[in-house]
């Protein structure tokens, strides 16, 4: 069992803390929104929650808010999360023309994100499966692939672990510095939901014999 806190209270944060809590994990919700976080611990019932700015208590912290929240968060909580293995979810999309990525060209949202954290652990991670399908755990009787980029092996060994405790297929992508094209996945997956439906409920799957 392994101790997971979970920054942000939004969809992200509610369909991984679905995940965590099925597979028996200890899960804290932190929030700005106090009330929210409370609101959704209780809604999933087995987990804590607390202020954005109360202690850490998990070994894996997900930060489950959009990127520039998630740099935000990370500078601010530097210390709190030295040693500690962080999983960055964004998918950094300039959501006021959704036609790019805001990050540098030979960067990620992750890479920014240890930059800013540098005795932190990143891994990213999720940011290719939607909320909808984390809740449900699965699509069209499907595990989800979860892929994941690191530097540290430790730090990656022990999300994948959280991934395939939790019913889904972990799958290693490489370095940090393959979340640029994950988090191009990321966004080509979001771009093409209008085509599919806009029900949100598909995922990227890696087939073969």
């Amino acid at each position: 069992m392994t101790a997971i806190t979970i920054i942000g209270a939004g969809n992200m944060a509610r369909g991984i803390a679905t995940r965590a809590l099925a597979a028996g994990h200890d899960v804290q919700v932190l929030a700005r929104d106090e009330a929210k976080a409370a609101a959704l611990a209780g809604e999933l019932g087995g987990a804590t929650s607390g202020a954005q700015t109360a202690p850490i208590t998990g070994e894996i912290v997900v930060l489950a808010l959009p990127y520039d929240a998630n740099l935000a968060v990370a500078g601010e909580r530097r210390d709190d999360l030295a040693g500690k293995v962080v999983v960055d979810i964004s998918n950094p999309v300039d959501f006021a023309t959704f036609d790019r990525l805001v990050t540098p060209d030979d960067s990620s949202a992750a890479q920014e994100i240890q930059k800013a954290i540098p005795a932190s652990k990143v891994v990213k991670g999720f940011n290719i499966v939607f909320a909808g399908t984390l809740v449900a755990g699965q699509v069209a009787g499907e595990k989800l692939d979860v892929a994941l980029a690191a530097d540290d092996a430790e730090a990656k060994d022990a999300v994948a672990a959280l991934v395939e405790s939790a019913g889904m297929r972990a799958i290693d992508a490489g370095p940090l510095k393959r979340a640029h094209q994950l988090e191009g996945v990321g966004f080509l997956h979001m771009a093409v939901q209008g085509q599919l439906g806009n029900t949100w409920s598909t995922a990227v799957k890696i087939i073969g014999a």
